[in-house]
């Protein structure tokens, strides 16, 4: 194995790790806090669990990343070799979607576990917890955007 290939798949698995380890700590904290609403009202469940998946999709944009990267230098079908300046590259590629989906993970699933909150007092308000929710998604959507692209823009470099 090469030290290219090396870097770019060691930025795949930074990609999918932290991005799936912030999701899992934010699915966590919105679950936990949902089956405590959910003993009290069963009938909340539906709205529950839009706010428990929310924390989620940092990790799923995570595997995308990591999976462009596999596909790109050949793990998942093809010749897998590049150069140590290409795996270099994917390496800082997959970095956004690392950092920024740990942490807008984290931070997502402590803003469900207050729209949670609302939900339990007010359940008329749903909507208003779900925007203040999604507005945390706008950065990981960045995050994403940004390590998407440049995986894409690094495939089609020549080597």
């Amino acid at each position: 194995m090469t030290l290219g290939l090396s870097l770019a798949l060691i930025g795949a698995a930074i990609a999918v790790g932290l991005a799936g380890a912030g999701s899992a700590f934010g699915v966590g904290i919105a679950a936990q806090t949902g089956m405590g609403v959910l003993s009290e009202d069963p009938s909340k469940f539906g709205k529950l669990l839009v706010f428990e998946l929310l924390p989620g999709t940092q990790g799923l944009y995570g595997f995308i990343v990591a999976f462009m990267v596999l596909t790109n230098v050949g793990i998942l079908g093809g010749s897998a070799d590049i150069s140590v300046a290409q795996g270099a590259m994917y390496l800082g590629a997959c970095l956004p979607i690392a950092i920024g989906g740990l942490t807008s993970a984290r931070a997502q699933g402590k803003a469900a576990v207050a729209g949670i909150g609302l939900l339990a007092k007010r359940d008329s308000e749903f909507s208003k917890g779900m925007v203040s929710v999604t507005l945390v998604e706008i950065y990981a959507l960045l995050c994403f955007l940004v390590s998407l692209l440049s995986v894409i823009a690094i495939g089609g470099l020549a080597a």
